[in-house]
């Protein structure tokens, strides 16, 4: 497939579409834990183990073998162990905090990225980008401070699951093009599965009881997690096929999209909805985040016309 953008509004829809389901796996882990009894690291493990039981024939019918033959293995093998460990944070927090909550304070993740990116790779970051990322990391303060007070600690998960992900997406951005879309996801689920096998077993171990291993206790307990996996291995791969259509700068926003789609399923499953404070935090963390994805295409719109004039 080309993988130059040719199609950007269906790109736009379909980045859309994605982000508007993927909080349905947050929302079956959520219920999984509080209804169903299973511990976060359990379902966070199913999630990783079914994603790749979905996938994986899709992907060695379209590839064969080539799917496992990663030009760089133990980087894409980090990569799913680093997703799981993000993942573990986010499914532990939304066992206790409701969805929308977690979801906004985890939008911090585009702020830590753009200063991993600033301070790592040396990517240029002007002071208005800086100042966005400071009064985006305010807003999320606006809504961790209630949270803190009601779940203490817990209510940081969401920002260690951010810094995470933000990792997990600047090595996306340090392995570049050397493996396909196909191989680094087989091998970021390999990874992801393995990690949360010894995750499970060391917390077990530990007597933490997030860790707990168990069995669905229930055919639809069985069903969600298989329907958790195959959102979690799908979607992911029709966002890769977005983002072969569009510009990050055009499908970016649409990434808040998961905010909507989680004040509705936090409202009509769980009965959750923001206050008006966390509101206020919510519209500070999307218009931080809009702003910088703002200066970011401004900046590369530049850059080109100055390399077209040269």
């Amino acid at each position: 497939m080309n993988s130059t953008p040719s199609s950007p509004f269906r790109g736009m829809v379909l980045m859309a579409g994605c982000m508007l389901v993927l909080p349905i796996m947050d929302a079956i882990a959520k219920y999984m834990a509080t209804v169903e009894g299973m511990s976060p690291g359990q379902v966070t493990f199913y999630r990783f183990f079914f994603q790749l039981a979905s996938v994986l024939p899709v992907l060695i019918a379209l590839n064969g073998l080539a799917a496992f033959s990663a030009k760089r293995p133990w980087m894409n093998l980090l990569r799913g162990a680093i997703h799981g460990a993000a993942s573990l944070m986010f499914f532990m927090a939304v066992k206790y905090m409701p969805l929308a909550d977690v979801f906004a304070i985890y939008f911090v993740e585009p702020f830590i990225l753009t200063a991993m990116s600033a301070i790592f790779l040396g990517e240029k970051v002007g002071w208005r980008r800086w100042l966005a990322i400071a009064v985006g990391f305010g807003g999320a303060m606006i809504v961790i401070q209630p949270s803190y007070e009601v779940f203490g600690m817990t209510a940081l998960l969401p920002v260690a699951c951010a810094f995470l992900y933000a990792l997990y997406m600047f090595l996306n951005r340090a392995i570049g093009e050397a493996d396909t879309p196909m191989t680094m996801q087989t091998m970021a689920g390999i990874g992801g599965t393995l990690f949360m096998g010894g995750a499970l077993l060391l917390g077990t171990a530990a007597g933490e009881a997030d860790f707990d291993i168990s069995l669905p206790t229930s055919g639809l307990g069985l069903g969600l997690l298989i329907l958790l996996g195959g959102i979690s291995g799908y979607i992911h791969l029709l966002v890769v096929r977005a983002f072969r259509m569009a510009t990050l700068s055009v499908l970016a926003p649409f990434q808040y999209f998961e905010i909507i789609a989680a004040v509705a399923l936090g409202y009509f499953l769980f009965n959750e909805f923001p206050t008006p404070s966390k509101w206020l935090g919510i519209l500070i963390i999307v218009g931080s985040g809009l702003f910088i994805l703002w200066r970011e295409q401004r900046r590369t719109t530049q850059a080109r016309t100055v390399a077209d004039i040269a």
